[in-house]
C-alpha cells in the first residue's frame, strides 16, 4: 500500500495550479444523468472518487469519452440500469446523489445506502423525506434506498439540519417536478451554486442560487451543455497553509478568493500578509510568526470544517493557546492523536480541541484516518524535523489530485513509496 515520505522541514516558494472542485465536479457528474444528449465536462480532477464515479455511470450502462484534454463527455441516452451498487456506492458518500437524477427522470432508483469517510454520522433522512413530500414513494431494504414515482411533484421542503448533499439531491430531483419546488435552508456552498448554474445552463429553471432558499421551476427536460467546473477552494486553502506553516511564500493560482473569504480572514489573523488577484491568492509568511487563532467551524459562508485539520497544524506551532470548535461533524478530531505522536499538544473535550502551542514537531510515522486528516498529516511533515511517513494515503488521493508533484514543485521534500 503507497505511503507518502516527508523529508522536513521544508522551505516552500513559487505557484502552484489549483484542481476543479471534487465536491463539486461529484454532483455534476451525477445531473448527467438529467440530460437527454451528451454533456462534455473540463476542469473535472483525476481523483479517486471522480473514478469511482464515472464507473458508477458506466455500471449503468452510461457512456463515458474522454478527449486528448480529459474533457469528459457524458452521454446518459445509453442508460440500461437505475441501480447503484453497493460494490461502488460503499467507498464514496456522493454515491447517494445518483438517486435524484435517476428518479426525476426515470421514475425509479435503487441505490446502496453510501460509505466515504468516517467522519461521524451523516443520515440520508433528509434525502428521503424531501422525496416522500415530492410523491416519490420509498422503502429501504436489505441496505439499498428503493424508490419510485409515477412523477415528481414540487414541493416546499425545509431542511434542518442544513446538508450539502441533500440540498444537491432534492434540487436535482425538483428540475423536472411538475410545478415549484422551495428549498428552504439550503446549503450555500459554492459547490452548490456550481451544480445549480450547471443545471441552469441544461436548461433547468432555479432561482436563489447563492442564497439559502432555492426555488425551482420544474421543466421538462435538460440537455447537454459544455461546462467547466469551479476550482477547488479546499486544495487552495490547504496549501496556503503549508506556506503559512513553512514560514513561506505561496501562489494558488486558477482559484476563486471569494469562495475563501473566510479562510483568508483567518490567514490574516494567523499573521500572514495576503494578496489577491481576480483568480490568485498569495500567502506569504517570510520573517513572521504564526499566531494562535481560535475558530468554530461552520456552514458556508462560516469557516469551512474541510480546513479545520489544517488550521489545528498551524495552531500546534503557534506560540500560546487557541481552542478550534467542530460543528459540522462530531467524529472529525482524529488527526489529534497522530500528531500528538509528532510532538504536539491538543486537549480533545467533546467537539473542541484545545492547542498548546510547542516550538517543533518531530518526524514520524503516521496513519491517515480521512481525507482533510491526512493532508492535515502531510503539512505537518513539511514543518517537522526529520522524516514523516504518512500510511493509507488513499484518502489523500480522494481529494488531492497529484499532491506530491504539486508539492515537489513548490520545493517540499516528498515522495511517494510502497
Amino acid at each position: 500500500m503507497d505511503k507518502l515520505v516527508i523529508e522536513g522541514p521544508c522551505q516552500l516558494n513559487g505557484g502552484v495550479h489549483i484542481s476543479g472542485a471534487k465536491n463539486a465536479a461529484l454532483p455534476i457528474l451525477m445531473g448527467c444523468l438529467l440530460a437527454e444528449t451528451p454533456v462534455t465536462l473540463s476542469n473535472v480532477p483525476h481523483l479517486k472518487d471522480v473514478t469511482t464515479t464515472i464507473q458508477l455511470l458506466a455500471t449503468m450502462g452510461v457512456e463515458v469519452m474522454f478527449d486528448e484534454s480529459l474533457n469528459i463527455e457524458i452521454d446518459a441516452s445509453t442508460i440500461t440500469t437505475k441501480e447503484a451498487p453497493y460494490e461502488l456506492v460503499k467507498t464514496m458518500r456522493a454515491s447517494i446523489l445518483a438517486m435524484g437524477p435517476l428518479l426525476a427522470r426515470f421514475g425509479e432508483a435503487r441505490v446502496s445506502l453510501p460509505g466515504g469517510c468516517a467522519i461521524g454520522s451523516r443520515p440520508v433522512n433528509i434525502h428521503i423525506t424531501g422525496m416522500e413530500m415530492m410523491g416519490a414513494e420509498i422503502e429501504v431494504e436489505q441496505g439499498y434506498i428503493i424508490a419510485k414515482a409515477d412523477k415528481l411533484k414540487g414541493a416546499d421542503i425545509t431542511m434542518e439540519p442544513v446538508t450539502v448533499t441533500g440540498t444537491e439531491n432534492l434540487l436535482m430531483a425538483a428540475v423536472l417536478a411538475e410545478g415549484e419546488t422551495i428549498l428552504r435552508n439550503s446549503a450555500m456552498e459554492p459547490e452548490v451554486s456550481d451544480l445549480a448554474n450547471f443545471l441552469n445552463a441544461m436548461g433547468a429553471k432555479i432561482t436563489g442560487i447563492g442564497t439559502d432558499t432555492l426555488v425551482i421551476e420544474g421543466v421538462k427536460r435538460l440537455t447537454g451543455v459544455d461546462y467547466r467546473v469551479i476550482p477547488d477552494r479546499i486544495e487552495a486553502g490547504t496549501y496556503l497553509a503549508a506556506g503559512a506553516l513553512t514560514g513561506s511564500r505561496v501562489t494558488v493560482k486558477s482559484v476563486i478568493p471569494e469562495h475563501l473569504t473566510s479562510v483568508l480572514d483567518k490567514f490574516t489573523e494567523a499573521g500572514a500578509l495576503i494578496e489577491t488577484t481576480e483568480d490568485t491568492i498569495t500567502l506569504d509568511m517570510r520573517g513572521r510568526k504564526l499566531k494562535p487563532v481560535n475558530l468554530v467551524t461552520d456552514p458556508y459562508p462560516g469557516f469551512p470544517t474541510d480546513m479545520q485539520a489544517q488550521f489545528v497544524v498551524m495552531n500546534c506551532l503557534a506560540e500560546g493557546e487557541a481552542t478550534v470548535e467542530e460543528t459540522i461533524f462530531e467524529n472529525r478530531f482524529m488527526h489529534v492523536s497522530e500528531l500528538t505522536r509528532m510532538g504536539a499538544q491538543i486537549d480533545v473535550e467533546g467537539n473542541t480541541a484545545t492547542t498548546h502551542g510547542v516550538d517543533k514537531l518531530v518526524g514520524a510515522p503516521v496513519m491517515a484516518t480521512d481525507l482533510r486528516a491526512s493532508a492535515s498529516l502531510i503539512l505537518a511533515g513539511l514543518v517537522a524535523e526529520g522524516e514523516t511517513v504518512v500510511s493509507r494515503i488513499y484518502h489523500i488521493d480522494r481529494g488531492y489530485e497529484l499532491i506530491e508533484e504539486k508539492f515537489h514543485k513548490l520545493g517540499a521534500h516528498i515522495y511517494r513509496a510502497n
